[in-house]
């Protein structure tokens, strides 16, 4: 059998360091199962997107992601070119988990071991798959549109990612991100939202945070999207409305395991488009990345990337 052929960008600085020492074994075991590269590594914030791209216009037809899910999000971003079209259409993207968070995977099932990775990648069709493109503005204050392929999220998930991503991760997903939780909410002010989903409003009221889903988990592992599917052209929409912090402590294991939804002050629709306004700057997560905040647009492409996995 013929080598599967890709290019691959590796974050070294995921996984709080660990990827970047783990890669000689990595890239060992991603040859021995049967996958031929070439692989760059990221210096900083921004360059995975950089180079996806151009890996992308040398004419490779397989991009992985080795990192966690903000590496995945930039190389999505990668996938387009800055008048927002597909360098190469017929281009398929995959995955490589070497981060803390891990939440992308569990959607599409990728597992978590490199060499069971790289056979699930080896053994699996391409198909296409639905994305969000956001226009937010930046932390800069300017307007920028961004892709994300998991989970985007305004208010206590983009202060709480904010807060991640400015301090270790030597804990591990699961403790890092709940620490980060109960030590964001300790000071969070639920926030003023106006949200409106395929031109009809459905909420006016202070929001605890306001999460868009095409994947299903963000956060390391809280199922905050149980219903979402990235491949039916829908958004999954789940405002928790003005929770307390007692209240929100207290529904925090449901969260984990997906049976929040049933909550009165909970409300999950789908759509097609959702646009917010805050009354102060809603902090944006996408993907585990904090970029900006409100006021945001965000729509929902159908099949607008194809994924090996």
């Amino acid at each position: 059998m013929d080598k599967l052929n890709a290019a691959i960008v590796v974050n070294p600085a995921s996984a709080n360091g660990a990827t970047g020492k783990r890669w000689p074994e990595m890239a060992e075991v991603i040859r021995r199962e049967g996958i031929s590269f070439e692989h760059r590594f990221t210096d900083g914030p921004g360059h995975a997107t950089e180079i996806a791209r151009q890996f992308l216009k040398d004419g490779y037809d397989l991009i992985i992601a080795v990192g966690g899910d903000g590496t995945t999000n930039e190389v999505i971003n990668g996938f387009f070119d800055h008048d927002h079209k597909l360098v190469r259409p017929e281009a398929a993207v995959s995955f490589i988990s070497g981060g803390t968070g891990r939440d992308l995977i569990r959607t599409i099932g990728i597992p978590t071991a490199t060499a069971e990775a790289v056979r699930h990648i080896i053994n699996s069709p391409v198909h296409p798959i639905d994305l969000g493109r956001v226009s937010f503005l930046n932390n800069q204050g300017m307007p920028e549109v961004r892709y994300f392929i998991n989970v985007a999220g305004l208010g206590l998930g983009g202060a709480t990612a904010d807060r991640v991503n400015k301090t270790s991760k030597a804990l591990g997903g699961f403790v890092s991100f709940l620490w980060a939780t109960v030590a964001t909410l300790v000071l969070y002010k639920n926030q003023e939202m106006r949200i409106t989903v395929d031109g009809q409003e459905v909420c006016n009221e202070p929001v605890t945070v306001v999460v868009f889903g095409n994947g299903r988990y963000f956060g390391s592992g809280m199922c905050v999207a149980p219903n979402a599917l990235v491949d039916d052209g829908l958004l999954d929409i789940v405002i928790l409305k003005d929770l307390s912090k007692i209240n929100l402590l207290i529904s925090l294991p449901r969260v984990y395991k997906g049976t929040h939804l049933s909550h009165p002050r909970i409300t999950c629709l789908r759509g097609k488009s959702v646009k917010v306004e805050a009354s102060g700057e809603a902090l944006l997560d996408l993907d585990g990345e904090q970029p900006g905040h409100a006021p945001v647009e965000i729509e929902i492409l159908p099949k607008a990337i194809n994924l090996r996995g």
